[in-house]
């Protein structure tokens, strides 16, 4: 008869050493990989959902965006939609789009629903309705170094720069810029999702 052969205790350690190595491995990626999403959106990147119509047509009340930090915008520029909250005006934070900055000075010509900026009128093309809408401020209006005048597209369902409570917006009430669409909202239209809206979201050329 046969006999089996004597396998030493330890013979299976190197095997399950490699085990317990994988395991290590693969637990320790998974740490880093959490902690890096987590300081990626608590310092360079926020998601923002959009509260109402004062985007039309760009943006729909419930798109889901992605932001930039203000800290990582780098100039801000006409066209660029930021998101901003000045608790003395609104306590949430507010979507708009850059209409001057610094140094330039903005005009609205409210019979005609014409805007200008250092005296050029602007081609608007992505606001929902021409500018007749005044809230009170007094125009022309020359926008301070490190400041920034503000419209929302949909102009006569927004409240604005033309509003004295905001005004010129003082660039450090700048929460970020956004810079991709996450997830639409519903259509204002249609009452559905329009997938094909998601993406990058650029700025004005």
């Amino acid at each position: 008869m046969n006999e089996m052969p004597n396998i030493p205790e330890n013979a299976a350690q190197p095997q399950q050493e490699k085990v317990d190595r994988n395991l290590y491995e693969w637990v320790q990626a998974l740490v880093v990989s959490v902690l890096a999403v987590m300081l990626l959106f608590t310092f360079v990147i926020r998601m923002i959902s959009v509260d109402g119509t004062s985007m039309l047509p760009t943006l729909q009340d419930g798109d889901r965006l992605l932001v930039l930090d203000a800290a990582w915008c780098g100039e801000l520029q006409y066209g660029d939609i930021v998101v901003l909250r000045k608790e003395t005006f609104y306590y949430e934070p507010i979507v708009k789009r850059i209409i001057a900055v610094g140094g330039q000075t903005v005009d609205i010509d409210y019979s005609t629903g014409s805007v200008y900026v250092d005296g050029k009128l602007l081609e608007e093309e992505y606001i929902n309705d021409l500018t007749f809408d005044d809230e009170g401020l007094e125009f022309p209006v020359t926008v301070e170094e490190g400041c920034i005048f503000v419209m929302g597209d949909n102009r006569n369902a927004s409240d604005d720069s033309r509003n004295p409570r905001l005004g010129v917006v003082d660039e450090r009430y700048v929460l970020g810029r956004a810079v991709f669409m996450l997830f639409p909202g519903r259509d204002s239209v249609t009452k559905k999702p329009d997938y094909s809206r998601i993406g990058i979201i650029r700025g004005l050329e």
